[in-house]
């Protein structure tokens, strides 16, 4: 493997002549149609609009009895709907990753499951075997989406566990997880072999229904796992809130353990890193060391975090230490550290360990692109950058432009399904929302050119 890892780094090397630092001032925006540009700059404004974050559900409701449930539908298929989800249908969605393609974008599909935690209303294992079967057809159509047969595995989509388990049984597998001392009773091990074997699993911190669901949780798991990896589909699982997040690292190490070995053809399963937690830079480290140690492959989607408000609330709430950075230039900090990290990693061993920088920011982007051409890293190698559909578009589509692999976070499913959805992210993503004045300037600046027929241009921040 270090023999590998060695010729990769002699092929790559710098590309020759000096940097060129890429611009996110809105050039890339020539791609787009006069009416796509305008809806999105109504839309991020909308979204800007702290009301209408808070109140969503609210205000969905009350223009349902308003205006009637077609007329409040069609305003947001226009609207809100349109900006930020592929379709209902398979063929929607085509319509839209082919529109995607043709920018130089690639699809990260999310099936657009939610169950808050402690939530009593969505439970039982129908209700989980029914998420089990979106997420099989979410594989199916992932693998469809390409181009061309791809061997390489290029095809990503995006896991929420929370919607294959509890987040009760989350909770206590994370109190087990966080007692001190080791324990193997739990180990990632025991858990990959009775997800490959079927066998009942006698677990003393559990009950016998939890034991139950543990054990349908690992089964639907493995087979989802087992399909994407038959259809050749990585799967980069979501981190949510640090009460479920070291059970849901244990449940990822016990894939990658089965799945990540180094002749399964790279990482299948990832994990998603939060910057804005003051652990997240040990953390990765630990685990990129103890991949490394086992001879897996290593997948990391590395963000900022989406869940800031609720964890500090509950930490005061508990009378805990606040888990997360005091501040956003710490997160930013704590961001380009962690980068930092897996870039060295990537590196190292080439194709074993694979990256998503998923970030809005164009700082930590253009670090990103610079330290990959320092380090020889090809820009549609084992390093890809992610950013939601319909947001940031001034850097993804330069990133896609240049020739780097870019995805966008893609939801899909119908506006019953969707909107909700679509609320709680706006929610959990509050700063990024308010953080889109740029690219409003931005749209704003390509509009008026369009429209005045002269050149305008965004002072750059």
């Amino acid at each position: 493997m270090l023999q590998t890892c060695r010729v990769l780094r002699s092929r790559a090397g710098p590309s020759p002549g000096s940097w060129q630092p890429l611009s996110f001032d809105g050039g890339a925006f020539h791609l787009k149609s006069t009416g796509e540009l305008t809806r999105a700059l109504l839309v991020l404004r909308l979204c800007a609009w702290p009301p209408l974050v808070t109140h969503g559900l609210a205000l969905q409701a009350w223009s349902q009895r308003l205006l009637g449930s077609r007329l409040s539908g069609a305003l947001l298929r226009a609207s809100i709907y349109g900006q930020f989800v592929a379709g209902e249908t398979a063929e929607e969605v085509r319509s839209c990753v082919l529109q995607l393609q043709n920018l130089g974008l690639r699809p990260l599909l999310a099936v657009p499951t939610e169950e808050e935690p402690d939530s009593a209303v969505k439970t039982g294992e129908a209700w989980y075997e029914g998420n089990l079967s979106a997420m099989l057809r979410c594989v199916d159509l992932s693998r469809g989406l390409l181009e061309t047969p791809d061997p390489t595995g290029n095809a990503l989509m995006q896991l929420k566990m929370t919607a294959l388990m509890s987040t009760r049984l989350c909770k206590q597998l994370t109190s087990w997880v966080r007692r001190p001392g080791d324990s193997l009773e739990l180990s990632p091990e025991r858990l990959a072999e009775a997800m490959d074997s079927g066998q009942d699993l006698q677990v003393s911190c559990l009950n016998t229904e939890q034991t139950r669901h543990l054990q349908a949780s690992l089964s639907r798991l493995h087979r989802v796992v087992q399909h994407a990896r038959a259809q050749r589909v990585r799967l980069l699982v979501d981190a949510e809130y640090t009460s479920l997040n070291p059970a849901l690292s244990l449940l990822v190490a016990a894939l990658a353990t089965r799945w990540n070995s180094s002749g399964e053809g790279g990482p299948w399963v990832w994990n998603t890193y939060q910057a804005y937690l003051k652990d997240t830079y040990e953390r990765l480290r630990r685990d990129a060391e103890a991949a490394d140690r086992a001879g897996l492959a290593f997948g990391v989607k590395l963000v900022r975090g989406a869940y800031l408000d609720k964890e500090r609330k509950t930490a005061r709430l508990q009378g805990t230490e606040d888990p997360t950075q005091p501040d956003y230039e710490a997160t930013s900090q704590s961001y380009s550290r962690c980068l930092e990290l897996m870039l060295t990693q990537v590196s190292h061993c080439g194709p074993m360990c694979h990256l998503m920088v998923a970030s809005h920011n164009e700082d930590s982007v253009r670090q990103a692109t610079k330290r990959m051409w320092e380090l020889g890293i090809p820009p549609d190698g084992p390093v890809c950058f992610g950013q939601l559909l319909g947001m940031c578009d001034h850097v993804s589509l330069a990133l896609g432009q240049a020739g780097y692999a870019v995805y966008k976070s893609i939801p899909y499913g119908s506006l019953e399904e969707v909107i909700p959805y679509l609320i709680r992210r706006a929610q959990e993503n509050r700063s990024v929302l308010r953080g889109a004045r740029r690219e409003q300037e931005l749209l704003s600046q390509e509009l008026r050119r369009r429209l005045l027929g002269r050149s305008l241009r965004v002072s750059p921040h």
